[in-house]
């Protein structure tokens, strides 16, 4: 697999640490790979987050409650709503209660790739905790929840 090109730490290699800068390039250099995997699925982070949340969802989800969870404005969920049903794994279901709203569900397909998602997901989980001690992992864990608590 070809490692997609990452940008380099703006900052001097002398002087302080560019810890900033070293997390931002880790982070990207993450979502690349994790990205990379999750395409051999057909799927995206985008993908996998919006398949999350409906398999969460007790019921089917109006559109705006998914926006919300999403973190998402309803324009870009729509458009991922619509890849989503064209590949089979959403589809969008009348409300019951208002013929207006319409809820957006899981098929049996979508379960299916939110379930291989969790999989690549944990897999790339276990390749980045290989890398580290327990302590290490810990610590990175604990820094990293100050950082944007």
């Amino acid at each position: 697999m070809n490692k997609p090109a990452v940008a380099q730490d703006p900052a001097p290699a002398t002087g302080p640490v560019p810890v900033f800068w070293r997390v931002v390039r880790v982070a990207h250099e993450l979502e690349a790979r994790l990205e990379a995997a999750l395409s051999t699925a057909g799927l995206s982070m985008a993908k996998a987050g919006l398949l999350r949340c409906l398999a969460e969802a007790s019921e089917p989800m109006p559109l705006s409650e998914v926006a919300v969870h999403s973190q998402c404005v309803r324009s870009n969920i729509t458009q991922l709503m619509d890849r989503l049903e064209a590949d089979g794994l959403v589809k969008r279901v009348a409300d019951p209660g208002d013929r207006r709203v319409r809820r957006a569900a899981l098929t049996a397909a979508g379960r299916k790739a939110h379930q291989e998602s969790l999989r690549i997901m944990e897999s790339h989980e276990r390749d980045v905790a290989r890398g580290l001690s327990r302590e290490e992992a810990a610590a990175l864990t604990q820094a990293l929840g100050r950082l944007v608590p």
